[in-house]
């Protein structure tokens, strides 16, 4: 089983990423030299999830003081110019998910805090400044990511709390890709499955292919096959049909951004799964780590929708599907109303209605 999607060599220095493009078919990681690389694998989907692409842009803003320039080490002047440069570059890869900009403003005062502790007065010191600073923020992706996975146990230990009574097998219905892939290991929902099945739980899952990139397909049924957890695949056309049919208990997903008030933005189709979930009387739950958790951003009118190009939606693999003059939408992601959600689960605990007072008391 795969424990993270994301490694860092310090040697090269080079952060790797398995390129989730290739899967199922291929297992290629490609590599990122820079903060450039790092962004371009982000915003075309090489790494995907919020949780991952947060500790991607962790580690790319590290690459950008890891590597000498032409001009030498630089002042401190530089050196965040440096930083702020990358960081530009990465925030505007892919912007719902906010544990990207979590993971950037963390490193922005680590690295305030590293030139703070300097003298710029002492040019020996001066010389090493900006080795110090990239070690510092090389460190702090390493323990970002060290946290994200600790996250994502707790998370699936929270989470099996939830389940109805052994020894019924319990049914989930899933839509997207929230385990190992998307996360710094484990997985968010899909980490609350894992968590099930180890305790010896009889699980099933469903898994929507989630049109248009597939990652239901491609992603989440690989990942459950090599947990040995049964899953079936549905159309996302299929969930009211499924639900109808009271084949399912419980329905989990995960979450780019949640807003103050418990509104969370979600792979498109979330939405929709959401209202057939209350229509037939199933619960639905978040899970997410609390960093994705955007307490100043007041409800979901709030949460920036990224689009995507419309080819993905008029071509499947490179073939058109469409007809030629054929428009396409394609947002990445809806928001889902805080009233449809049946609880947010976060390794700080589980968020109940209502959504602002329960994830404020979360915060503090």
């Amino acid at each position: 089983m795969l424990d993270s999607p994301i490694r860092f060599d310090p040697e090269g220095p080079t952060l790797r990423l398995l390129d989730q493009r290739k899967l199922p078919e291929e297992e290629r990681w490609i590599e990122c030299p820079d903060a450039a690389s790092a962004a371009e694998a982000i915003r075309d989907m090489a790494v995907r999830g919020a949780p991952a692409i947060g500790i991607a842009a962790a580690y790319g803003v590290a690459l950008a003081l890891a590597r000498p320039t032409a001009g030498g080490a630089g002042d401190a002047g530089e050196i965040r110019e440096r930083f702020e440069g990358a960081a530009r570059l990465l925030l505007a890869a892919r912007p719902t998910a906010v544990n990207l900009a979590a993971a950037i403003e963390r490193q922005r005062g680590r690295l305030s805090e590293t030139l703070a502790a300097g003298n710029p007065a002492d040019l020996a010191e001066r010389a090493g400044l900006a080795e110090r600073a990239a070690r510092a923020l090389l460190a702090e992706a390493d323990a970002i990511a060290a946290e994200d996975a600790a996250a994502n146990r707790r998370i699936g230990e929270l989470g099996r709390s939830l389940l109805p009574a052994a020894p019924a097998p319990t049914r989930f219905l899933t839509h997207c890709n929230t385990g190992s892939l998307a996360t710094g290991g484990y997985g968010t929902a899909l980490g609350i499955v894992r968590s099930a099945a180890e305790s010896g739980r009889r699980v099933e899952v469903f898994a929507c292919e989630t049109r248009p990139r597939l990652q239901g397909a491609r992603l989440t049924a690989w990942e459950l096959l090599a947990a040995g957890i049964p899953v079936t695949l549905i159309t996302d056309g299929t969930v009211g049909a499924l639900l109808a049919r009271e084949k399912v208990d419980a329905v989990v997903v995960g979450a780019d951004r949640i807003a103050a008030n418990g509104d969370t933005a979600n792979k498109i189709g979330t939405y929709q799964a959401a209202v057939l979930a209350r229509e037939h009387g199933v619960p639905f739950w978040v899970a997410a780590p609390f960093s994705t958790v955007d307490l100043a951003t007041a409800d979901g009118a709030g949460i920036p929708i990224e689009e995507r190009s419309p080819s993905e939606v008029t071509e499947l693999s490179g073939t058109r599907v469409a007809p030629p003059g054929a428009a396409a939408w394609n947002p990445a992601f809806d928001v889902t109303p805080a009233r449809l959600i049946s609880a947010i689960v976060t390794e700080r605990g589980i968020a109940r209605p209502p959504y602002r007072e329960s994830l404020a008391a979360l915060s503090g």
